[in-house]
């Protein structure tokens, strides 16, 4: 029997991990904001709709790895929330707010009636790999684009990363060094922004739910396949390949919960994500008996941000976007490497790489976006073309 190094089973790996996911939690804060600002929020109804978004999520995350001790991190769908933002002109806020409780009741009821597990069992973990490698890929690249913005913060933060892969026996992520020197070199160039003027809790604003029938046919069925289908099947499937056996149905029950009690302070898509996801429950986090803590200290990370609402707007404006674009895409680098690699090791080949150039385009069709679309067309060039492929798949996942 091959024993893991007593490290692993330590605290550091999971910091490590945790860390890597603020980066992003952090990186993505601006792109909530943005919806928001398309929604007409006021301030007080943006600062309910980041707390939901960060702070509920990540309640909700933190008592499901502490309870289970499973690598489980629930984080509020930014997918769900850029469906909603397109439909702004179409619907009130309260209206919107209406069908995303409707659609947390419908992923409850799946969750009651059991379908979670016999849907997870349909889809090939090698087709999630693929969808992953395409979802990642972005922010991989990002950071050489952000090159031309920031020269030296760029090119020092990623100088830096690289050689803390080379530190002899090193302990330390070389996401460490990466952060503590893009952080330097930022304030070396004077491009930090101004802190804000004060630390405030935000003020929880209740908006009265619209049930619009039109609302609730247009965008209630979008939102629970985009948390059933997108977000936790995946997610659930790529945990059970690092050897967990997750309650499927315990976590669409606390998805559908937490969309429809959240809601009514902003609508919200209550899931796991599968980047957060392979982080969290990949083997960087540390021995498989421990990995649940990295889960624990990021939920705890969307939780502070949650709390700290009335100031996140600020965050993303102190640190400038290139540092932050740079840092999350680093995060990300050992996950897609790992996914391309499940991408092409076979034997299924055609269904990962088709998912994984879906999950890279723009295609929007029927309302549903590239990562859906990755799982559906990718799953079927396998069921078509790689049969025997995909039986021996099923077989080793003990299916």
């Amino acid at each position: 029997m091959v024993h893991e190094p007593a490290e692993r089973g330590g605290w550091l790996p999971a910091a490590g991990v945790a860390l890597r996911n603020y980066v992003i939690f952090v990186a993505v804060l601006p792109l909530w904001l943005t919806i928001a600002q398309q929604l007409g929020l006021s301030a007080a109804e943006t600062n309910s709709f980041v707390l939901v978004g960060y702070g509920l999520s990540g309640l909700l995350g933190l008592v499901l790895a502490l309870y289970l001790r499973q690598p489980l991190l629930i984080t509020g769908n930014l997918f769900a929330a850029i469906f909603m933002a397109s439909l702004g002109q179409e619907f009130t806020f309260a209206q919107l707010i209406g069908a995303f409780i409707v659609a947390g009741g419908g992923v409850l009821l799946v969750s009651a009636l059991g379908l979670s597990k016999r849907l997870a069992a349909l889809l090939p973990a090698p087709i999630v790999f693929g969808l992953l490698a395409g979802a990642i890929m972005p922010f991989v690249s990002r950071i050489f684009t952000s090159l031309g913005d920031a020269p030296l913060i760029v090119a020092g933060t990623f100088a830096a990363y690289i050689l803390g892969h080379l530190i002899p026996g090193r302990r330390l992520p070389p996401i460490f060094p990466a952060l503590l020197v893009g952080l330097a070199l930022t304030a070396v160039a004077g491009q930090f922004g101004p802190a804000p003027a004060a630390l405030s809790p935000p003020v929880p604003v209740i908006t009265a739910p619209d049930f619009s029938l039109q609302a609730i046919i247009t965008v209630s069925p979008v939102v629970m396949v985009l948390v059933i289908l997108q977000a936790n099947l995946p997610s659930l499937v790529f945990i059970r390949s690092e050897g967990y056996e997750p309650p499927e149905n315990l976590v669409d029950a606390t998805s559908g919960l937490g969309m429809m009690l959240g809601s009514f302070l902003g609508p919200v898509g209550t899931s796991l994500s599968l980047p957060a996801t392979s982080l969290v429950a990949g083997p960087e986090a540390g021995a498989r008996d421990v990995r649940y803590r990295a889960a624990a200290l990021a939920a705890a990370g969307l939780l502070v941000i949650g709390l700290l609402a009335g100031i996140a707007a600020d965050l993303s404006t102190i640190v400038p976007m290139p540092l932050l674009a740079t840092l999350a895409g680093l995060a990300l680098v050992s996950v897609l490497m790992n996914a391309l690699g499940q991408v092409t090791k076979g034997p299924l080949r055609l269904g990962p790489l088709f998912a994984f150039a879906i999950a890279l385009s723009d295609i929007s069709f029927l309302g549903f976006g590239p990562f859906f679309w990755a799982l559906v067309i990718g799953t079927g060039v396998s069921l078509l073309l790689e049969r025997q492929a995909l039986r021996e798949v099923r077989e080793q996942a003990g299916r």
